[in-house]
C-alpha cells in the first residue's frame, strides 16, 4: 500500500479496492491493482455544527425563560405550589397504573386529565387575575423600584409611631407570598403605600389597628392581618415580636415591629431579632433586604 502525497498513511477502514486483470506469457492471471481512496474528516467538528441556530430561537428561549421564572415567583410560598405537587403526584400515578395495568384508576385518571386545563383556569383564579393585572399594569417589573420608594415612607411612619408610642407590625412580603394569609384572615386594602397611610391604620381607635399590615410590590395589600405566633425566647417579648418572628420562621418576609411601651423599633428577619434601630439604620437594614 502506498502513502499518500502528503506522507499519511491510508487507513485501511477508508481504502476501496478494485481488482483488475493483466497478461502474462501463459495465458490470462488475475493481477490484484490497489487505488487508495482517502475520506477526509474535520477532528474540530461537532453535532451542534449541524443545528441552524438563528435570532428568533433565541428570542424563544428568552421569552419562555423569563415566563417560567415569573411562574415560578407567583406560585412559590402560596397554595399554588402545594396544588402543582399535587398535580404532579397524579400524573405519576396514572403512567404506574398505565405500567401495572389498573385500568379503572388509569381511565379515572385519564378522564381528569382530559379538563385539566379547566381545573388549573378554576383553582388558580385569583393568582392569573393577578399576574395579568400586573403584566397590564406594568408592575410586573417594577417591583424593586416600587419597593425602593416605599422604604422611605415606611421609615418616616416608624420614626413617628414610635415617637408617639403607637404599636405597629409591619410585614413586608418577598419572594414567597403571603396571599393565602391575607385571604385567611385579613381585610385586603390593596392602596398606594404612605405613612399617612400606615399612620392611619396603626391609629389606636382605627378599626383596623388590630393585627398586622402586608406590603407586597411597594403595595400596602391587607390590614388586620393575624400572624402565627413564634415560641416566647424570653420575658421581654410581646405579642408583636412573637408574631414577627413566627411569620419570618415559616417565610422570608421581613416584619418591622413598633413598640408602644418601649418606643422602639425593632426588625424580625429569618426567626432573628433586631432591636432599637433608629431611622438611619433602620432605612439601611430595609435597603439592603428588598
Amino acid at each position: 500500500m502506498l502513502p499518500a502525497a502528503d506522507g499519511r498513511q491510508p487507513l485501511r477502514k477508508n481504502v476501496v479496492q478494485y481488482p483488475a486483470h493483466g497478461k502474462t506469457a501463459g495465458g490470462v492471471c488475475p493481477r490484484r491493482r490497489t487505488t487508495a481512496v482517502f475520506i477526509s474528516s474535520s477532528k474540530d467538528t461537532t453535532v451542534f455544527d449541524n443545528i441552524p441556530i438563528e435570532w428568533r430561537d433565541l428570542l424563544d428561549i428568552g421569552v419562555v425563560s423569563v415566563l417560567l421564572y415569573q411562574l415560578i415567583q407567583m406560585v412559590r410560598g402560596s397554595r399554588a405550589l402545594a396544588v402543582l405537587t399535587g398535580l404532579g403526584l397524579l400524573t405519576l400515578l396514572y403512567f404506574f397504573s398505565r405500567a401495572v395495568g389498573l385500568y379503572t384508576l388509569s381511565w379515572l385518571l385519564q378522564h381528569i386529565f382530559s379538563s385539566i386545563f379547566i381545573l388549573i383556569v378554576v383553582i388558580f383564579q385569583s393568582d392569573i387575575r393577578q399576574a395579568l393585572g400586573e403584566m397590564g399594569t406594568h408592575r410586573l417589573f417594577r417591583k424593586k423600584q416600587l419597593m425602593q420608594d416605599g422604604v422611605e415612607e415606611v421609615v418616616m411612619a416608624c420614626v413617628e409611631m414610635a415617637r408617639l408610642r403607637v404599636g405597629a407590625l409591619i410585614v413586608v412580603e418577598r419572594s414567597m407570598r403571603l396571599g393565602d394569609m391575607i385571604k385567611r384572615e385579613g381585610v385586603r386594602v390593596d392602596a398606594q403605600l404612605s405613612r399617612q397611610l400606615l399612620m392611619n391604620i396603626f391609629y389606636p381607635k382605627a378599626p383596623l389597628h388590630d393585627g398586622a399590615v402586608v406590603i407586597s410590590r411597594g403595595r400596602l395589600m391587607a390590614a388586620a392581618c393575624i400572624l402565627p405566633l413564634a415560641v416566647a425566647k424570653g420575658q421581654s417579648f410581646g405579642t408583636r415580636h412573637r408574631a414577627a418572628l413566627g411569620v419570618t420562621m415559616e417565610s422570608d418576609a421581613v416584619v418591622i415591629v413598633v413598640s408602644e411601651e418601649r418606643g422602639e423599633i425593632s426588625v424580625a428577619m429569618k426567626g432573628e431579632l433586631m432591636r432599637a434601630l433608629d431611622a438611619g439604620r433602620l432605612r439601611e437594614v430595609l435597603n439592603e433586604v428588598l
